[in-house]
């Protein structure tokens, strides 16, 4: 039995959740990956998959097993990548996953410094509106905004993405501008709505240094981001979205912020990968450049630590879902 072989099949299975997809993946027969795993437990005389028709789990030993697996098979690949190619930086493909228009419109215009920087990386970038589970997806790292709670995955905080009100000088004019929370229930919201719950969030505010959430009527509701905002600039209604959303068009005039000194809480901007894998070196400089990206982004705030840490509770990174079809102009130079 090739030892090393198996313990990159059973990574594979853990991470895929299937001996099939795992199998595709690594372009091996699927009667080979199942034997290779029975192989492999009998060579080390535990158990490590509890296996049925519907679930498959780790046993245990299979845990502290798979642990073990994912650093020695990196250290292995980082080692021989050292020693064939000189020591020269990180290399191989990085797959990564992110919102559609955070990445689009702030991270894909300059992605070419990193390449500049790391040319032997070569990125496959997912751009999607949901959170997926990146472990199964094979996916190496994943940008994600909002509150996070999933404890299978470690959280790096890279910065605070501001929040903004604001309505077009057209409807400002139609209905007035609002100088309180309470003014509000005069205005018309323009809705975002959950395409998973179909639920519409409502707005929030800090007032009294307490956030509050108020409820606006709203005759328009989207789970597209660019749609809600040219439904603002259309008049259609209020509309509350990441700055780096709005703010071509509030430069432009087309959009005016209001209830400034009631700005909510920013949103928490964070790259996420699975808990318990090595961290490797392709992964550490791209997040290590995320941070300073941001960090050097007007729309966005520095979080104030940089540091790993591991979430107790767990969101799927909702505010991040709205954020769909890409909106032109670049916004961080």
């Amino acid at each position: 039995m090739d030892r090393l072989q198996a313990m990159q099949v059973f990574t594979r299975i853990v991470e895929m959740n299937s001996f099939s997809r795992a199998a595709d993946t690594l372009g091996i027969p699927h009667a080979s990956a199942t034997t290779l795993i029975k192989n492999l437990e009998a060579h080390l005389g535990v158990r490590l998959l509890h296996r049925t028709t519907r679930k498959m789990s780790l046993t245990p030993e299979g845990t502290d097993y798979y642990e073990r697996c994912v650093r020695v098979l990196a250290e292995i690949e980082e080692g021989e990548s050292a020693i064939s190619f000189g020591g020269k930086g990180p290399r191989g493909r990085l797959r990564v996953d992110m919102p559609r228009l955070l990445g689009k419109m702030i991270v894909l215009p300059q992605l070419c410094r990193f390449h500049q920087r790391y040319p032997d990386i070569d990125m496959t970038i997912g751009f999607r509106d949901s959170s997926v589970d990146i472990g199964h997806e094979g996916i190496d790292c994943a940008l994600r905004i909002g509150v996070l709670q999933d404890a299978r995955l470690v959280v790096k905080n890279l910065a605070l993405l501001d929040v903004v009100t604001a309505a077009s000088p057209g409807y400002l004019e139609r209905f007035g501008v609002p100088r309180s929370l309470d003014d509000l229930s005069e205005h018309m919201a323009v809705h975002q709505f959950s395409a998973r719950t179909g639920e519409t969030s409502d707005f929030r505010f800090i007032d009294r240094k307490s956030e509050v959430q108020v409820k606006m009527r709203g005759s328009f509701a989207a789970n597209d981001a660019e749609a809600n905002v040219m439904a603002g600039i259309e008049g259609v209604g209020v509309v509350q979205l990441p700055r780096f959303l709005l703010e071509p068009h509030l430069r432009a005039g087309s959009l005016t912020e209001v209830l400034e000194e009631y700005r909510p809480h920013p949103l928490q901007i964070s790259v996420v990968y699975p808990q318990g894998r090595y961290v490797k070196s392709k992964v550490r400089v791209f997040s290590d450049w995320l941070g300073i990206l941001f960090n050097k982004c007007p729309l966005v705030s520095a979080s104030g630590s940089l540091e790993a840490i591991t979430p107790r509770s767990s969101v799927d990174g909702e505010p991040g879902s709205n954020l769909s079809r890409p909106v032109s102009g670049t916004v961080c130079p």
